[in-house]
């Protein structure tokens, strides 16, 4: 867990708006943002343009955003549309052969040499269970789409997709897993003027001390500490690739979340 003072200065700098020039971009890494086990990149692959990936030794996990391109390893090979996602370990090279204008987020955390790689097609008609699942209800109702779930083998990441409904509550109702787990959530599909809006806050009940952050595609922002839940606005479904990152193999748990007391059960 990050030490020292959590201000409202220091909860406005957890935004990050990642760069839309071809190539990869780090956004946010230990030593770099208010982290301590989480990287965070952004692919920009303009079409028929090639870039090899090396994941050294981080573990790392991919979704394509935009687009669509070849994907190899080895001597695998898959083609990647829009959603479909991957898994890598430590010391790997990944080749991206872009077949139109494509953008991948990548999310990656220290390999303990747990894991083992994989492709994953998106399926949006995978009947409800370990990879697709729904989860709130009500306005806090939102589809969600693992890219790596509990139930694979990694060192540190647990990761997937999620969706609101139009207008409505994600995360809902809020939750902090300060302890055990960091998290980004990075957006997609949120072109302006659609936006929404992902707060940041300490306390249960907590109003007056929240940091409200505007984000639409491309932003990104840290989860380190802190309750953190987003709406989007009127004709706007949020949509975010979501990366957490534990800070020992043995808290990589899905269950850790702590709701907000005092929202617990609102809706």
């Amino acid at each position: 867990m990050i030490q020292g003072e959590i201000t409202k200065e220091r909860m406005a700098g957890w935004k990050f708006v990642s760069s839309e020039e071809p190539g990869l971009h780090e956004v946010i890494a230990p030593g770099k943002a208010d982290c301590q086990e989480v990287w965070i990149y952004r692919l920009n692959l303009p079409a028929g343009q090639r870039f090899c990936l090396r994941t050294d030794e981080k573990e790392m996990t991919g979704a394509c955003v935009r687009g669509s391109a070849r994907v190899s390893w080895d001597e695998t090979g898959h083609v990647c549309e829009k959603l479909d996602s991957f898994y890598a370990v430590r010391y790997m090279e990944i080749t991206f052969e872009a077949r139109e204008d494509s953008v991948f987020y990548i999310g990656g955390a220290v390999d303990e040499g747990y894991g083992t790689p994989y492709f994953r097609r998106f399926d949006s008609q995978l009947p409800i269970g370990e990879i697709h699942q729904i989860h709130g209800q009500g306005v806090g109702r939102r589809e969600v789409f693992m890219t790596v779930n509990p139930e694979v083998m990694s060192s540190r990441l647990l990761a997937g997709l999620t969706w609101g409904g139009n207008g409505t509550w994600t995360s809902w109702p809020p939750h902090q897993h300060e302890k055990d787990l960091e998290e980004v959530y990075c957006y997609f599909d949120m072109d302006a003027p659609h936006f929404g809006l992902h707060l940041s806050y300490l306390k249960p009940g907590e109003i007056h001390e929240t940091v409200v952050h505007t984000v639409n595609s491309g932003t990104m922002v840290l989860a380190p500490c802190g309750y953190h839940p987003t709406v989007g606005s009127p004709g706007t479904k949020n949509a975010y690739f979501w990366v957490l990152a534990a800070h020992s193999h043995e808290s990589r748990r899905y269950d850790l979340a702590v709701a907000d007391p005092k929202r617990d059960g609102m809706n």
